[in-house]
């Protein structure tokens, strides 16, 4: 996200293990697509951060950076001589964002740890899925992909004090924490009321209609009436304008208490109608609707289309790619994909060259196993 709008983002692996991403899902000629994603906007280098000539060049290349992220276990920079003391003697205004499972204290900081962990740990899991169903784990990388964008605000916030103070300071971010926050006021509701939040299934405690329902034609659709008003519009255009008047319905707890009165009314309004007749009846009532999409959609949607969310890549590799596009459009300072994930090691020759490492020291490097 960093490169997206413009840093110069230096990713470094081992030299004989490369980052696991480069092998998660589907490959098209033995290379890795989600790495073509994953590893946009970043240059790559490899270097054995174990051996003295690789903790010496990364000490090189922080003493020239403005942020170094990590992502081991607490005590794994230390032991090559990489912690926070060595790297900020290198440059004292450096940021050391670290970002681990379980952050850099406490009794499980030592476990080794996954957005999974956290998925489960923070009570996501618990409140996902349907009433009498199992806990429900995402099937992606939903709270390293919220750790990753609330990575990206501390940095940015790091470097707004440096602007300040002069120098820089470690961020220490565990992977269990920002989900928990977007998950919302749980813990606020136990600690004052006791209460523990249900699983629901598509239904929310807070307000109806909020379902999933399925249309004539067999499409589902996607409803949500979080506004007083936006419920009232539905319940007119389905043709149940009694049930306005139930006391009740007038906030949006009374009518979840009801939502099975609700469900079937509007559940029964579209199971009647064609999936493009509910969402053009919906727009014109001015009530909340959208199909429920899968990736084909997503691919073929005017909306998308007009937003260029779904951008296109060349690629030197694979050709032509199309992949999500950055994530907001900035007037002044826009940012923009400027290639697709590189090749293993790909820029290590021209990185370490613009640290002043000359062709001898980079070959010696070679020779020692650190490249």
């Amino acid at each position: 996200m960093l490169g997206d709008f413009g840093a110069d983002v230096v990713k470094v692996e081992h030299p004989t293990v490369p980052d696991p991403s480069r092998g998660h899902g589907p490959a098209k000629d033995g290379i890795g697509l989600w790495w073509k994603l994953l590893g946009r906007n970043k240059r790559t280098i490899t270097l054995d951060l174990s051996t003295p000539g690789g903790r010496d060049t990364l000490l090189r290349l922080a003493a020239t950076a403005d942020v170094v992220v990590e992502n081991f276990r607490p005590g794994t920079l230390e032991r090559w001589g990489l912690g926070w003391p060595d790297l900020s003697a290198a440059n004292p205004r450096l940021i050391l964002a670290r970002v681990t499972a379980f952050g850099q204290q406490g009794p499980y900081a030592h476990r080794p740890g996954f957005g999974t962990l956290a998925e489960a740990m923070s009570g996501f899991a618990a409140v996902t899925g349907e009433p009498e169903g199992p806990p429900t784990l995402p099937p992606f990388g939903l709270a390293d992909s919220i750790a990753a964008l609330t990575c990206a605000y501390a940095v940015m916030t790091a470097l707004a004090g440096r602007d300040r103070t002069g120098h820089g300071q470690v961020v220490d971010l565990a992977i269990i924490e920002p989900i928990l926050t977007v998950l919302g006021p749980q813990p606020l509701w136990y600690d004052q009321l006791g209460h523990v939040q249900p699983r629901t299934g598509n239904r929310s405690a807070n307000n109806a209609p909020r379902n999933t329902y399925r249309s004539a034609d067999g499409r589902w659709l996607a409803v949500s009436a979080s506004a007083q008003s936006v419920a009232e519009r539905v319940m007119r255009l389905v043709g149940r304008p009694e049930l306005i008047a139930e006391p009740w319905f007038a906030t949006g707890a009374g009518r979840a208490r009801h939502a099975d009165v609700i469900d079937n009314a509007v559940g029964g309004w579209i199971a009647r109608h064609k999936a493009e007749e509910v969402v053009c009846a919906f727009e014109d009532a001015e009530a909340a609707v959208a199909p429920v999409y899968d990736v084909r959609d997503v691919m073929t949607d005017p909306q998308f289309a007009a937003l260029d969310t779904v951008t296109e890549v060349e690629d030197p590799e694979l050709g032509p790619l199309r992949m999500q596009n950055i994530l907001f459009r900035l007037s002044e300072t826009p940012g923009g994909i400027r290639w697709a994930g590189r090749p293993h090691g790909a820029d290590t020759t021209e990185v370490l060259a613009e640290l002043g490492l000359t062709g001898a020291e980079i070959t010696a490097l070679r020779s020692e196993g650190a490249l």
